[in-house]
């Protein structure tokens, strides 16, 4: 005390009094922080920068207040504020001017904010030479002897109310500390500022070994797995890209090692960036931003060489494989870039390892890896579906088909079918839909057979396979090695595309569609599919089990084989909304050619022959029970042909058993409502000839005659030929569009009037 009593001199003359006031306040024994050796060690320091202030009076008096007075838990603030008071309230009291006075509260005002460094310490842009020393010097408790500075630290924390958040608050503040200036006056940095580092980086230690850090530097830790990780997924994509074609169909002489390269580069590069993205150094900054830049120059070159597609060239899929590794290499170098950059500022206050860094590295791979399954892969398929896929005349109405009365005369001709005949045509709500040899589906309209639009693609040089489905708003078309594409069958644009290799059970009587998907050893599940594609429901009867599915327009009815196990075969009903289970069912030996007719599934119980069936069974699709059976006369032995038209089921076989077969056809509507014969005709026609079915029941087959080709048509009023015009030919089969029949000619579809 008597040291502190002795510094204070003659700084106010007359002033003994109150220097003894100012030195107990710092040594009174109620206060835990700010005490005595404090004042000593800001007071040293202001002897050795005092020649830098322009009022040493005032300065050395604002040091004395400045933290007169302190309440336990109180801010620094707080305690320069009040000890501005107490200043302006003492110091007039001996003599002191006002002007002085007002000076040294601003000095102590000062100090209430020692944390924040000036904008620029070197060119502040108002020189406060009074202000810099006196807070230097207060700052100097900074540059102590360690031991004492460890005192001191110690002490304002005890005397925090609440520890934990003055530990955090300090935290931050020696990181603001660290990162700028810590002293105003050059000469404080000189002397002081070395010193002053070492002890705020111990202190910095401690805090961190003493505050609970389970989050702090997970950002750094993602952008390093990021880094790391994206190089290893472009790695992945290159190598996929290795094994497709640059462009369709692939030149003989393609360049095959781009890829293979890319791959190596970002293999070699994953652990590369991984250093990097931990380094501040100056080479980890020119390697991640040579791969950055490796990275663009390879998007530019890929973007630059894209093929261009045409009717006969398309894009393969390494063109967007390729691209999407050299993103994700971009992705890398980047992640390495910043990361580096990070560090530069933040290396001193990342721990080894906590909660947060180890999630980081473990959400940061398996983000990586969705993105290659669920964004990478979709993107990339889609864009080569789009890229080569073209849709021509998409603006020309439907019109609405006459019905063939079949008169020997023709209602149109469409020449726009190069190989391709009335077999392959099916109907659809907007027309006649057609497949090529050449990868294209055309949609004639019924009215008048002229062109309402083409789908095409590029990438597909062969005839697909399709079918309507959605009630006949859609066609489906599988391509070869591009897979099933869903079509608006009014304008030709896709809806929805997923792969092929799939065993799928084209249902064309409800909506949605139906898919069996091959899972296991001939085990098969049954999905109800959206028009966009997704999967609604799924029915997975168990391994070892074939399904056969037929819908009528609010159940799915399913046929379950077992190849393996004890249990029976079954047949289940389903919702075809839902895909809830209604009713199951033993069927013994496995029904045989299910189909619906009037709202019903009819089926075929197996006979003693293979061919032909015991009975025909209608069931009610809701309850799976049995309507009607109708039994089939055991001398038929031809091939029991089942089709429906309207409300009846048509039946198409010979009257006498296969010995005693002599040429002539049977036709049999059964009313599907009674399970009633309604009407049947026998007509002298091969019963081996192949059959159409008109949507009002008639049977109609094409014969050469010794002058020409002949329709046979069958019907409830009896039987008839038809001379057909020239340029049909019979070698090819008929087909009924409703009540609309179809011919073939020459590279032609021709209706019949």
């Amino acid at each position: 005390m008597v040291e502190q009593r002795a510094r204070w001199g003659e700084l106010v003359p007359g002033s003994d009094q109150l220097a003894d006031e100012l030195v107990a306040r710092y040594v009174d024994r109620n206060r835990r922080a700010y005490r005595d050796n404090y004042l000593d060690v800001v007071l040293t320091a202001l002897d050795s920068l005092i020649q830098l202030s322009t009022d040493p009076t005032s300065v050395r008096l604002a040091a004395w207040f400045h933290r007169a007075v302190h309440a336990p838990g109180g801010t620094p603030v707080e305690d320069a504020e009040a000890s501005a008071h107490l200043a302006q309230e003492l110091l007039p009291q001996y003599g002191v001017p006002p002007i002085r006075i007002a000076e040294v509260a601003r000095l102590i005002r000062l100090t209430g904010d020692l944390a924040a460094p000036p904008p620029d310490a070197y060119a502040p842009p108002r020189r406060d030479a009074n202000g810099d020393v006196l807070l230097d010097a207060v700052n100097a408790i900074l540059a102590s002897d360690p031991s004492r500075y460890a005192n001191h630290t110690s002490e304002v924390r005890r005397d925090a109310a609440d520890r934990k958040s003055a530990l955090e608050h300090r935290y931050d503040e020696v990181r603001e500390l660290l990162d700028g200036h810590l002293y105003r006056t050059q000469l404080a940095r000189q002397r002081l500022g070395p010193v002053a580092r070492l002890n705020l980086e111990s202190e910095l230690s401690r805090l961190d070994s003493e505050l609970p850090a389970p989050w702090r530097g997970w950002q750094q830790a993602a952008l390093t797995a990021t880094a790391t990780f994206s190089a290893i997924a472009s790695a992945v994509v290159a190598i996929a890209a290795s094994g497709a074609s640059w462009q369709v169909p692939a030149l003989d002489d393609e360049v095959g090692w781009p890829p293979v390269v890319l791959a190596a580069a970002a293999l070699l590069s994953a652990p590369v960036l991984f250093r990097c993205a931990r380094s501040a150094s100056q080479r980890s900054l020119l390697i991640a931003g040579a791969v950055v830049a490796a990275a663009v120059t390879g998007l530019l070159v890929a973007w630059a060489q894209m093929p261009r597609t045409n009717a006969a060239v398309g894009v393969g899929l390494r063109v967007p494989l390729l691209i999407s590794a050299l993103l994700l290499l971009l992705l890398a170098g980047s992640a390495a870039l910043v990361a580096s950059l990070l560090r530069t500022s933040a290396a001193r206050f990342l721990p080894s390892r906590n909660l947060g860094q180890q999630l980081a590295w473990l959400v940061v791979p398996a983000v990586v890896a969705l993105v290659l399954l669920l964004i990478i892969q979709p993107l990339a398929r889609n864009y080569v579906l789009s890229s080569n896929e073209r849709v021509e005349d998409a603006d020309r109405p439907a019109g609405k088909a006459t019905p063939s009365v079949l008169d020997g005369n023709v209602a149109w001709v469409s020449k726009s079918l190069r190989g391709s005949g009335a077999e392959d045509a099916i109907g659809t709500r907007y027309g006649i839909a057609i497949a090529r040899q050449s990868g294209v589906v055309e949609m004639l309209d019924a009215a008048t057979g002229v062109l309402r639009w083409r789908y095409s693609r590029s990438d597909s040089d062969e005839k697909p396979d399709i079918a309507a489905t959605g009630n006949g708003d859609y066609v489906l078309a599988q391509f070869a090695d591009v897979g099933y594409l869903l079509l608006d069958a009014n304008t030709g644009e896709r809806k929805a595309a997923w792969p092929g290799r799939t065993r799928d059970h084209l249902i064309q009587q409800a909506e949605p569609l139906l898919t069996g998907e091959r899972v296991a050893r001939g085990s098969d599940k049954l999905r109800g599919v959206d028009p966009d594609g997704h999967a609604r429901w799924t029915f997975e009867p168990g391994r070892c089990t074939g399904i056969g599915a037929v819908a009528t327009t609010d159940t799915v009815v399913t046929f379950l084989g077992r190849s393996c196990g004890d249990e029976d075969d079954e047949m289940v009903g389903l919702d075809l909304k839902s895909g809830k289970k209604l009713w199951t069912k033993k069927s013994g030996d496995t029904y045989r050619r299910p189909i619906v007719v009037a709202g019903l599934v009819v089926v075929a119980e197996p006979g003693d022959d293979s061919d032909v069936p015991l009975a025909l069974t209608a069931l009610d699709p809701r309850t799976g029970e049995a309507k009607w059976r109708w039994p089939v006369p055991r001398t038929w032995a031809c091939r029991t042909l089942l089709n429906g038209a309207g409300k009846y089921l048509i039946v198409v076989d010979c009257p006498v058993s296969r010995k005693l077969e002599n040429g002539k056809t049977l036709v049999t509507a059964i009313d599907a409502t009674t399970g009633q014969t309604a009407w049947q005709t026998t007509a002298p026609v091969n019963p081996r000839a192949k059959v159409t079915v008109t949507a009002d029941g008639r049977v109609i087959s094409l014969s050469r005659g010794s002058d020409a080709c002949w329709a046979n048509v069958i019907s409830r009023t009896g039987f008839r030929q038809v001379r057909l015009p020239t340029g049909i030919s019979c070698s090819r089969d008929a087909r009924a569009i409703g009540n609309l029949v179809l011919t073939s000619g020459s590279d032609t579809v021709i209706a019949l009037r």
